[in-house]
């Protein structure tokens, strides 16, 4: 990362809410072609979050802790604070003298941007600042948020305006949370109601929905310049399984998140990665 960062800009994307056996799963089926063009061998790596909730989890990731590998450990960081007697700060691990990544990535030159979309982000009261606080620049609206079946699309958008307007020499660090996957979500599934609610299946639909627009993002980005880009969710959910529904609780389909990162190129035809 210390290669990385100052050369290539950045893009962080959670998939807020997904869990990790659906985002295999459709990989496995081939129902998220363009999330897994670029994932190492088309699988997600298996990881466990930071947190049960979104805001635990952004605050432990902006702290440089990003979902922990699946095994025993430990595991070197992408990126750390300075702090004394970490075992997971390696030498390739980026680390920054702030007091989370975002402002670790301005002070090395970065434009930080967020892109907002459940609640913890919607900047309409203080606990919804708190995330968004920590970006030079952060947008939300409610088309962006988990009511909206647009959601994806709006947030998009609002991505490709803020490239458009960078200069090109300004390198980005871009944040994007993704609201689709979070409760509710049954209407990203044909022929389901109100009445029927969110299951596993609207869930998994959510995800398909994400993945027919995520190549618009991804170009975007690589429009400018090498892009290191991060896809993991923050936490998974439950819908019934032991008798839970939701999250910020502890349960396997809750802690067991999907993660990859991979380079876009800027000239590499869509579909492929390094």
């Amino acid at each position: 990362m210390n290669e990385v960062v100052g050369r290539d800009d950045l893009l962080l994307i959670t998939l807020d809410t997904l869990r990790h056996d659906v985002a295999e799963e459709l990989a496995a089926q081939g129902r998220i072609p363009h999330l897994a063009a670029h994932l190492p061998g088309g699988r997600w790596e298996r990881r466990h979050a930071p947190g049960s909730f979104t805001y635990a989890s952004h605050q432990a990731m902006f702290a440089g802790f990003l979902p922990t590998p699946a095994a025993p450990g430990p595991h070197p960081r992408l990126f750390a604070a300075r702090f004394a007697g970490s075992e997971t700060t390696a030498g390739r691990t980026w680390v920054f003298d702030a007091p989370h990544l975002v402002s670790g990535l301005a002070d090395a030159g970065y434009h930080t941007v967020c892109i907002g979309g459940v609640g913890f982000f919607n900047q309409q009261a203080a606990l919804g600042s708190v995330l968004p606080g920590m970006f030079q620049e952060a947008h939300w609206e409610p088309s962006f948020g988990v009511t909206s079946p647009t959601s994806f699309e709006e947030q998009i958008a609002c991505a490709e305006q803020v490239v458009a307007a960078l200069p090109t020499r300004q390198r980005l660090f871009l944040f994007v949370n993704v609201s689709a996957l979070h409760q509710p979500n049954w209407f990203h599934a044909p022929g389901a109601t109100a009445r029927d609610g969110d299951t596993r299946r609207t869930h998994a639909a959510a995800l398909e929905y994400v993945d027919r627009h995520i190549g618009r993002l991804f170009d975007a980005m690589r429009r400018r310049r090498r892009c290191f880009a991060i896809v993991c969710s923050d936490h998974g959910t439950t819908y019934g399984e032991d008798g839970y529904t939701g999250h910020r609780l502890a349960h396997e389909a809750v802690w067991t998140v999907p993660y990859a990162h991979f380079f876009l190129e800027p000239d590499a035809a869509e579909g492929t990665s390094r």
